[in-house]
C-alpha cells in the first residue's frame, strides 16, 4: 500500500510497551535462554505507527516510564511520524513490557508487566478526542486495566459526540472475558462504525455481528471477509512467509482506517489492509515491517 494523504487526525489511546521475544519457536518462557528486542509494541502504538507511516496524521495517548524503554518508545514513534505530545512520561512507574514465546504450532505465551501503561488518566486525553476524525480501539487495551478501559471508553464517547468515527478490534481471548470486560466491549461495539474481529471472535465474545455498519473479519493467511448492508465479499491475501505474526491485526486495522479516510470503499480498504498485514508477518518485531 502506498502512503496516502488523509484529512483529520487518527487517534489511538492505550498501552505503549516494549516486547521482548524468544528468537525461535519451542523456547518457553520458564527456562533460561536468548531473547530478541526490546521492540516498540502495544496494540495502540503499533496502530499509530503504521497509520503515520501510511501518511495519516496520527497521535497516540499513552503513558510510559522515565526509563530507557520509555525513551525507546517515544523516539521510535516520533521517528515514524506519530504525534507523541500525549505520550506522558510517568516517573512513578516503569515502562510496560511483554515477554513472548512461540510454540511449534504458532501458539504464543506471554508474561505482561503493565507498569506505566496502566496509569493513563482521563486528563491525558486533552482535546484529542474532539480533534480526531477517527479513534481506533483494541480490546487488549480494555482488558489490561480497568482505569485504562475507562479512559478509552470516555475517548470513544467524546469522539462520537464530536462527529468522529470509531473502530474496534475485539482482540480478547474468550478465557479472559469477565462480565465487566464484556460490558466494556459491548459499549464500544455499540459506538463503532467498523468492527475488525478475527474469525469466530464476535460469537466467542458474545458481540452482535450486525452491531456496526461495516464488519471486516480477518481470516489469517486466507485474507478477510467484508460485510456491509450490501452483502459480504471475501478478499484474498497475498502469499507471505510467516516469521512473526505479532501486530498483524494492528497493521491490518491501521491500513483499513487510513484507506477508508482516503475515500476507499470497505472492500478496497480491505485489499489495502491484507497487503500491509501480509508484509508485517514476514519481519521479526511488531513494528519492524515496511508498510509502503
Amino acid at each position: 500500500m502506498r502512503a496516502v494523504t488523509t484529512s483529520g487526525l487518527v487517534l489511538a489511546a492505550g498501552e505503549a510497551l516494549v516486547e521482548i521475544m524468544r528468537p525461535a519457536p519451542g523456547q518457553p518462557l520458564d527456562r533460561p535462554g536468548a531473547f530478541l528486542g526490546p521492540y516498540a509494541s502495544g496494540a495502540p502504538a503499533i496502530f499509530a505507527s503504521v497509520a503515520a507511516r501510511l501518511g495519516a496524521p496520527a497521535a497516540l495517548c499513552a503513558a510510559v516510564g522515565d526509563d530507557a524503554f520509555g525513551a525507546l518508545l517515544r523516539a521510535r514513534l516520533a521517528a515514524d511520524g506519530v504525534d507523541v505530545a500525549a505520550v506522558r512520561v510517568d516517573p512513578a512507574a516503569a515502562t510496560g513490557c511483554a515477554f513472548v514465546a512461540y510454540d511449534a504450532v504458532g501458539g504464543r505465551s506471554f508474561v505482561f508487566h503493565a507498569g506505566a501503561a496502566a496509569r493513563l488518566a482521563p486528563a491525558d486525553l486533552g482535546d484529542l478526542p474532539e480533534r480526531a476524525a477517527w479513534l481506533h480501539v483494541s480490546g487488549s487495551t480494555l482488558a489490561l486495566a480497568p482505569g485504562l478501559a475507562d479512559v478509552v471508553g470516555a475517548a470513544a464517547e467524546r469522539v462520537r459526540r464530536a462527529g468522529g468515527r470509531v473502530s474496534l478490534d475485539p482482540n480478547v481471548r474468550p478465557d479472559a472475558l469477565g462480565r465487566d470486560l464484556a460490558a466494556r466491549l459491548q459499549a464500544i461495539a455499540a459506538l463503532a462504525d467498523v468492527l475488525l474481529p478475527s474469525e469466530g471472535e464476535l460469537a466467542a465474545l458474545g458481540l452482535d455481528a450486525a452491531a456496526a455498519p461495516v464488519v471486516c473479519t480477518t481470516l489469517g493467511a486466507a485474507g478477510a471477509r467484508v460485510r456491509t448492508a450490501a452483502g459480504a465479499e471475501d478478499v484474498p491475501a497475498p502469499a507471505a512467509e510467516e516469521r512473526d505474526p505479532t501486530g498483524a491485526g494492528d497493521h491490518f486495522a491501521a491500513a483499513f482506517v487510513v484507506a477508508t479516510l482516503a475515500g476507499a470503499a470497505p472492500v478496497e480498504a480491505a485489499r489495502a489492509a491484507v497487503a500491509v498485514a501480509a508484509r508485517s508477518v514476514e519481519h521479526q518485531g511488531p513494528m519492524e515491517a515496511p508498510v509502503g
